[in-house]
């Protein structure tokens, strides 16, 4: 199999999990050619300890013929314009998330990917884990019958106390949904299919953040966007799930997320990992018990939907993080906003395909 050969746009805090995952996780279908950054010094020390190619910018990235394959990982603000961009030069692409901030621009980018014949894939990737496939296998064999509804909660105080460079996470594109939630929502719909319609509630508990991490502590943020949001989604299956994002929230003690079905319950790892426990209450018992993860890559995986492109190329079939993934999580998204400002339930129009299981 002739491996993928991939360049990395944007080295953040997010880029050292991809980078050590392309050269020694997944380095049996994937090259790591190059990378490009704003900041020389981050590219001069990522091309010395990997051993890649340094690029002046982008355009010389995109101009190299030899490169399959471009992963996205700037902030949520540049996805959709550098994506277009990364298509429009006959190159696959793959970004983190969320695909883009609009479901206008999402589309957009599906349909330019179909037109070039070129895969278009997007974070996140942890549902492809050991944690969410076992739960996958287990809802498919029936284990807690048929799935009738499911709760889940993403609740923290935000990004200022730990992250270098926080301020985005409170501007457009940013903010618990649109940062956290796409993990969640993918989840979901591995598990449980597609959603049909929403509704929600929204707010900004706080007008202004301040900093505590350093490099700059004490600065103080405007906040441009929904903080704690509430939602309840309508499954084109008949399920109903409710989904709580909040940057908030000091404390709590409610799970990850859980699954209810005819036969019994099951308690979901956290999506924004690879692994973690999985646990099973049966009907008619009131305990719970760990079930084995019954695949691998229960640790950091992340550059497995790389991963998985490069087999799918192989393999003439379509991507498991795909194009229509991720435009149907921003379509759910963009949804919940929508009913929270216009206080009503409103329609997903862009479904997709429940991704193909491992």
């Amino acid at each position: 199999m002739k491996k993928l050969r991939v360049g990395i746009v944007g080295l953040g805090k997010i880029s050292g999990i991809y980078l050590d995952n392309l050269t020694k996780v997944f380095n049996d279908v994937v090259e790591l050619v190059g990378v490009v950054d704003l900041i020389e010094a981050r590219v001069k020390e990522v091309c010395e300890t990997y051993h890649v190619q340094p690029y002046a910018d982008v355009e010389a990235l995109l101009a190299d013929k030899s490169i399959d394959l471009v992963l996205n990982l700037t902030t949520p603000q540049s996805h959709y314009a550098l994506c277009k961009q990364v298509l429009e030069s006959g190159k696959h692409v793959y970004v983190e998330k969320p695909l883009s901030l609009t479901v206008a621009q999402a589309s957009e980018l599906v349909d330019l990917a179909a037109k070039k014949n070129l895969m278009l894939g997007g974070a996140p990737d942890t549902f492809l884990g050991a944690g969410i496939q076992t739960c996958r296998k287990l809802i498919d064999d029936g284990w807690i019958g048929k799935p009738i509804g499911a709760s889940a909660f993403m609740m923290n105080h935000g990004h200022e106390s730990w992250h270098p460079d926080p301020e985005f996470y409170y501007k457009n594109g940013g903010g618990p949904l649109f940062d956290m939630g796409p993990y969640y929502i993918t989840a979901l719909v591995n598990l449980l299919g597609p959603v049909d319609s929403v509704s929600g509630y929204a707010q900004k508990s706080f007008e202004t953040r301040t900093i505590t991490s350093e490099p700059k502590k004490g600065q103080v943020i405007d906040v441009e966007v929904a903080t704690h949001i509430t939602g309840n989604l309508h499954f084109e299956s008949g399920a109903v799930a409710t989904l709580v994002t909040s940057f908030d929230v000091w404390y709590h003690s409610m799970p990850n997320m859980e699954i209810y079905g005819t036969e019994g319950s099951l308690r979901v790892p956290d999506p924004n990992t690879f692994g973690g426990p999985v646990l099973f209450c049966r009907k008619g018992t009131k305990e719970w018990k760990e079930i084995p993860l019954l695949y691998g890559y229960a640790e950091n995986s992340r550059g497995f939907g790389v991963a998985d492109i490069a087999c799918a190329l192989a393999d003439k079939k379509k991507n498991r993080a795909s194009g229509e993934l991720t435009r149907h999580v921003v379509a759910v998204m963009s949804g919940l906003l929508t009913a929270a400002q216009e206080k009503r339930q409103v329609a997903i129009e862009h479904s997709c395909s429940r991704p193909e299981a491992r």
